[in-house]
């Protein structure tokens, strides 16, 4: 699989947050109230993110504008039946095949990391996905990203053990990692992503999930997946 970096297009000014935008003419649910949230609250400053990073029909995926993205086509979009895993190649993975059960993913801080099959279903339809290294990200940095997520619709965030940077944004073909939660480039991807009717496959299609259990979810496995996981995909 090959994955493009693409160079940031637009130095972007720090104002207000943007995070509550989402697309104009596509409808989300009500954000999830219950469930696993973050208990941390700081006072965070926000930025504003222009209007380069708002999708529409003459600008469909303003993510390619954000420097370090990675963007990969996904046409795979099978499902496999818990406890079937995939044998991803990206970590996080960022699309292929995936759980038929998705996690609930309205505004959703998952404080244990989440079997990533469940995860992966969320990004086909719409959410961004922050992951972080739960041993080098914690206190307020935790709390700039819960910030981020809670009360958010299509959005949901759960530690990552053995992420290789400290936080990873994912939406469907689309991944960026960063060092520094506090990084503008999170509200850029927030804005250019998040249910993004151009670039993921499911536009509609729900977060809310009632049978997935928030407060005690399926948890991650960081063992190799062995010789009977099914292939990611392309």
């Amino acid at each position: 699989m090959r994955i493009r970096p693409l160079l940031l297009g637009t130095a972007v000014a720090l104002l207000a947050s943007a995070c509550g935008s989402t697309v104009p003419g596509v409808p989300g649910p009500a954000p999830s109230t219950g469930g696993a949230s973050s208990s941390s609250k700081v006072t965070i400053p926000h930025s504003s993110v222009g209007d380069d990073f708002t999708p529409g029909a003459t600008n469909q995926d303003p993510a390619k504008k954000i420097q370090g993205i990675e963007i990969h086509d996904y046409a795979t979009r099978d499902h496999v039946m818990t406890p079937q895993r995939v044998a991803y190649d990206q970590a996080p993975p960022f699309g292929g095949r995936h759980d038929a059960e998705w996690a609930a993913c309205n505004g959703v801080t998952y404080k244990k990391a989440v079997r990533t099959e469940h995860m992966v279903h969320a990004l086909e339809h719409g959410a961004v996905w922050i992951t972080y290294n739960p041993d080098k990200i914690t206190g307020d940095d935790l709390a700039v990203l819960a910030a981020k997520v809670d009360g958010q619709p299509y959005s949901v965030m759960s530690p990552y053990p053995g992420l290789d940077h400290p936080v990873s944004l994912q939406s469907w073909g689309h991944r960026l990692k960063l060092d520094d939660p506090t990084d503008q480039r999170v509200d850029q991807f927030i804005k250019s992503l998040r249910q993004n009717p151009y670039t993921y496959p499911e536009p509609g299609a729900t977060c809310d999930n009632p049978s997935f259990d928030q407060d005690n979810p399926p948890p991650f496995d960081p063992s190799a997946p062995g010789p009977d996981a099914m292939p990611a995909g392309s």
